[in-house]
């Protein structure tokens, strides 16, 4: 397998509030964590630092994450307490109210692949030659095209776009979205909303899909993609080629 993660503060944000890994644990199963954090006074970065740190640190301890239940478990079990890590952080420090992160998380062993999520930052799946998204975004714009009340070409140009409806630090207890996901995949991308709100989903494809270049090569040039379109936010991409993928 090859892999590579990378992130950029973008070409506004003075500083960057995403964490991004790519681990293995003992048995060589793979975790790929993304997140994005929020909140003033440099808490967005503390708030996802502690899900990079906390789960993996963790998961590279572990000799086997077990069954796919156990593997849910345990991510949610771990969800939790970062929650409520993160929300006691907040009220121990008065400059951090309404720190918080999202989170998408795959994890690959030789049994399974299962995605899971908390907000708007986005799991895909590169097959046959064409990306899919995996995960759902907790936003209430989606909120309201699953709804019938916006139609989807109306998304990128509503008022609350950026309105997020779960985060973790937003209440007191968290569940993951997980989604079971088809091991005969090329490879599996995770971003921040940096990368999905700058690049549509089949520019992203092109660039994953172009030949004779290095993985991490092809997270370059769509960071670059993205803050030649004006990078106004933190960008955050892990990626992840099975043996004989893309």
């Amino acid at each position: 397998m090859k892999s590579f993660y990378i992130t950029d503060p973008g070409r506004i944000r003075t500083h960057n509030e995403d964490s991004v890994t790519i681990l293995k644990n003992k048995s060589d199963e793979h975790l790929m964590i993304v997140a994005d954090g929020m909140g003033g006074h440099r808490a967005g970065e503390v708030a996802s630092s502690m899900v990079v740190t906390h789960i993996g640190s963790r998961f590279s301890d572990l000799s086997t994450i077990g069954s796919k239940l156990d593997a849910v478990s345990w991510l949610n079990e771990n969800i939790n307490e970062i929650n409520r890590n993160i929300i006691k952080y907040a009220e121990e420090h008065t400059d951090s109210v309404g720190m918080g992160t999202t989170v998408v998380m795959a994890l690959l062993t030789k049994e399974f692949l299962i995605f899971a999520n908390i907000g708007d930052s986005c799991g895909f799946v590169l097959k046959d030659k064409k990306l899919h998204k995996v995960t759902k975004d907790h936003t209430l714009v989606n909120l309201l095209i699953e709804s019938g009340e916006l139609l989807p070409e109306d998304a990128d140009n509503h008022p609350k776009k950026n309105v997020l409806m779960k985060a973790l630090g937003s209440t007191d207890k968290q569940e993951l979205d997980v989604f079971d996901v088809d091991l005969n995949v090329d490879a599996i991308l995770l971003c921040s909303d940096g990368l999905t709100h700058m690049l549509a989903q089949d520019q992203v494809e092109k660039v994953l899909l172009e030949e004779d270049i290095s993985v991490e090569s092809k997270l370059i040039k769509l960071i670059k993609k993205c803050n030649a379109r004006g990078g106004s936010d933190n960008i955050s991409i892990a990626y992840l080629i099975k043996e004989g993928g893309v």
